[in-house]
């Protein structure tokens, strides 16, 4: 199987990447594990309601280019449904019997992400009703993706 998580801009913080690397580093025994990053586009302070639809539509595109046909998408949505680490394990259990063996995740912008790219996703997921900054919720989903392959193989890790 095939994880990808493509996301907004870069990781600017040394202990966020590094712990990326290290869930990065265990996947990668279990699963072909990968994280692309394409750029944000860069927004003045204020901006109108046309130029946030445009830089959406702009960073969108760029991530559209990176999803390959076949792949099980699955953005990161704040009104997405809920979704259990038990249940992403299911998910990642079920999905190849049904000819899916990539998955993608997306983390869009800071401003959210286009209408189009909402519309591809098989799966609109939602952690919480919190709002995270970008560069942890990588980070945070990272670890996610490792623990629902821990839970498959019966692994303590996850109690």
């Amino acid at each position: 199987m095939k994880v990808s998580i493509i996301a907004v801009g870069k990781i600017k913080e040394k202990y966020i990447q590094s712990g990326i690397d290290e869930f990065s580093k265990r996947l990668r025994t279990d699963v072909k594990f990968e994280v692309i990053e394409v750029p944000d586009e860069k927004a003045p302070e204020r901006l109108s309601e046309k130029e946030m639809e445009q830089i959406k539509q702009k960073e969108g595109e760029r991530i559209d280019k990176k999803i390959k046909a076949g792949d099980y998408v699955i953005v990161l949505e704040r009104q997405g449904k809920m979704l259990s680490s038990e249940q992403l394990a299911e998910r990642f259990e079920t999905l190849p019997t049904y000819g899916t063996s990539a998955i993608t995740f997306i983390i869009g912008g800071s401003l959210g992400m286009s209408q189009e790219l909402l519309q591809r996703a098989d799966l609109k997921w939602s952690f919480s009703a919190l709002t995270f900054p970008h560069q942890l919720m990588r980070l945070m989903l990272t670890e996610q993706i490792y623990r629902a392959m821990q839970i498959n193989k019966g692994s303590p890790y996850h109690k």
